[in-house]
């Protein structure tokens, strides 16, 4: 190989060597900011329950900050206008039941927890829908909108496969609702279901995985640049082969 030729993979090769390092480094502190989420997120769900927010703290929920914060608020649900949501759950297949929930000053949306298929009738399930005021204790949680992997919800056919809330608000003519829901706790409802408490906490922490391999192909990266410089048999370079 010429030396121009020679110098110019050597070159190559260490621009893609420091890329890679970079690359590692960059999920060294990706895996730093995933563990400080996760404490901040175990901290929430055990902390007492805050009032639910209402209207004037709206702008400002974001996901770092207020996902999975518990909450809690109080008025009456209105069954008529429950949404049914197909779920896979640790019980199988079902449906999670959303259901507004009318407070004294907006509306918020429960996810009160799962039914299997053939719990889906509200009929088959009247002693788990309360008529009076209630109370409900959850995980607050960020709107899902568009839909589930590879479909999407289709409010006219009334088939839904995430909790899109504001879909949901303007297919049921919610007003004023939160553009957040709650995920009920495990508090037990009459007649068995819906079954609440069944919200997955849990983040992929791949990280540190990732960043080993990046600098694994750097330290490839280094070797070949190496080769290309290092002294041949009779004290010579590659460059000058």
């Amino acid at each position: 190989m010429t030396r121009p030729r020679a110098a110019a993979f050597a070159v190559a090769a260490l621009v893609l060597t420091a890329c890679l390092i970079a690359l590692g480094v960059w999920q060294l502190e990706r895996r730093a900011w995933k563990h400080d989420l996760i404490a901040k997120v175990e901290a929430r769900i055990h902390a007492a329950p805050i009032a639910a927010p209402g209207p004037q703290a709206w702008p400002k929920i974001d996901m770092a900050r207020d996902a999975y914060r518990r909450v809690r608020a109080t008025g009456r649900f209105r069954h008529d206008r429950e949404t049914l949501v197909q779920a896979v759950t640790e019980r199988g297949a079902g449906f999670w039941v959303l259901t507004p929930l009318e407070t004294p000053d907006f509306t918020l949306i429960v996810n009160r927890g799962f039914v299997p298929p053939d719990r889906r009738d509200a009929a088959a399930r009247l002693q788990g829908n309360p008529a009076g005021p209630v109370s409900v204790t959850g995980l607050l949680r960020i709107s899902e909108p568009g839909g589930g992997f590879l479909r999407s919800n289709d409010p006219v056919a009334d088939r839904w496969y995430s909790r899109d809330i504001a879909g949901i608000a303007k297919a049921r003519d919610i007003r004023n609702a939160a553009p957040y829901f709650i995920d009920a706790d495990a508090a037990f409802n009459d007649g068995g279901y819906p079954v609440g408490g069944l919200t997955v906490v849990k983040f992929t922490d791949n990280h540190m995985v990732y960043a080993l391999t990046w600098f694994g192909l750097a330290l490839i990266s280094l070797f070949f640049t190496w080769r290309l410089w290092r002294p041949g048999p009779r004290g010579s370079n590659m460059a000058d082969i």
